[in-house]
């Protein structure tokens, strides 16, 4: 990019061209003044600089860091996005040089729909979600220790997150400790991760506690050490070895199986003779968190997050049992999915319509139908069928 008025240049990798009219010409902290592009998203903390810009519709966050270190999270945003790892997307980084020095810019992809853990803590009407962010930080973690990444500055600040079929998908949005390695992290280095995690965490929540932000019935104490325990407990679930006699391999399916069920996609399969030659010791290698997701994906064209995924796949295999039963022969899954996303999924889109032009995300509002459609049924003691499930969400529990 070329020389600006004052001397300063910017140099982006394969730079969009949209980013070339920012006004670089002035540090971060003066672009309320000077950038017309700029927004207000809801935001969490930083210990950067960071201001939010919209091009051509898009908006990205950009962030004012010492020399050198945006490229070096750029390349580590590159290689997660590489693992399929939930994190910010990357878009370039720039090196800008001021008069009293260099600073280095990372320019990222804003985190449509996603809520920062402040607006969790603060807001009653997120309450339910609370408990759910608990887990989703112990998922994060798992996934990224699968996956040979130390993050080293895990906490409620670093993290976004995304509501998914009345759960949360946590995203990683600060990369900049990152160290990566090959294979799954090593113990020490897990549990260094969880210490930080620990410290971080108490000392997100203390600051809204001094500043009279936190609600009432939000422990400070006891978060961290729940969101070690269901770490702990995934990731035994996960990487535990089971010993299966010779004829008993399809405890192998079962497995894999179950490691589906908890969102994860197995890479391959090790196995290995026990110690007494009668046995075998086989232990799953998974991949990323995005089994029901990827699935979803390839039999309808849907996108979702996982738990929205699962939701909608457990939906479409009924839909299989039901039409095998009827016609007396087995159904293709890819029939089912068919049938399902023209007879229920895109007919329900379109009576949630309203809901969707004022901001509402499809694949959430479908799920949350879906519950609302079990609880009605419930009641009346019969299936109510979608359509009158989508006539009473929308006139009892849809806002107004």
């Amino acid at each position: 990019m070329g020389n600006t008025d004052t001397g300063k240049f910017v140099l982006l990798p394969d730079h969009d061209p949209i980013f070339e009219d920012l006004p670089w010409s002035f540090p971060l902290g003066e672009w309320s003044i000077h950038s017309q592009n700029r927004v207000e998203v809801s935001r969490g903390l930083s210990r950067h600089p960071v201001e939010f810009v919209n091009l051509n519709g898009e908006i990205y966050a950009i962030k004012e860091m010492p020399p050198g270190l945006a490229e070096i999270e750029y390349h580590h945003l590159q290689a997660m996005a590489e693992l399929r790892l939930p994190a910010v997307s990357a878009a370039g980084y720039a090196a800008i040089h001021f008069p009293e020095g260099e600073r280095s810019i990372l320019i990222t992809h804003f985190l449509d729909k996603s809520l920062p853990y402040r607006s969790l803590f603060m807001r009653r009407s997120l309450t339910r979600y609370r408990d759910h962010l608990l887990d989703a930080m112990a998922g994060l973690l798992v996934q990224l220790h699968l996956s040979g990444i130390f993050w080293g500055d895990c906490s409620l600040s670093n993290t976004l997150f995304r509501r998914d079929a009345g759960a949360l998908q946590a995203y990683l949005v600060d990369a900049e400790t990152v160290e990566r390695s090959p294979g799954p992290l090593m113990p020490t280095l897990r549990h260094h991760d969880l210490q930080i995690m620990g410290e971080n965490i108490s000392g997100d929540l203390a600051d809204l506690y001094a500043q009279n932000l936190l609600m009432d019935g939000n422990p400070l104490d006891d978060t961290s050490d729940s969101i070690r325990i269901r770490y702990q407990n995934l990731w035994e679930e996960i990487t535990r070895q089971v010993i299966i006699s010779p004829d008993e391999k399809y405890h192998i399916q079962e497995r894999i199986q179950a490691i589906n069920s908890l969102g994860f996609s197995i890479g391959e399969v090790l196995i290995e003779p026990g110690e007494d030659g009668d046995k075998l010791s086989f232990q799953v290698v998974v991949t990323d968190r995005s089994f029901h997701r990827d699935q979803l994906l390839a039999l309808t064209g849907v996108e979702a997050e996982e738990m929205q995924a699962r939701s909608m796949m457990n939906e479409i295999q009924e839909l299989k049992a039901t039409l095998s039963h009827f016609n007396n022969r087995s159904t293709p899954l890819s029939l089912a999915a068919y049938k399902w996303l023209n007879d229920y999924y895109l007919p329900c889109l379109q009576g949630l319509q309203p809901l969707i032009d004022r901001g509402g995300i499809p694949a959430e509002l479908y799920c949350q139908l879906l519950e609302h459609k079990w609880y009605l049924s419930e009641k009346a003691r019969h299936d109510v069928g979608h359509q009158v499930a989508v006539e009473d969400y929308l006139q009892n529990i849809a806002p107004g």
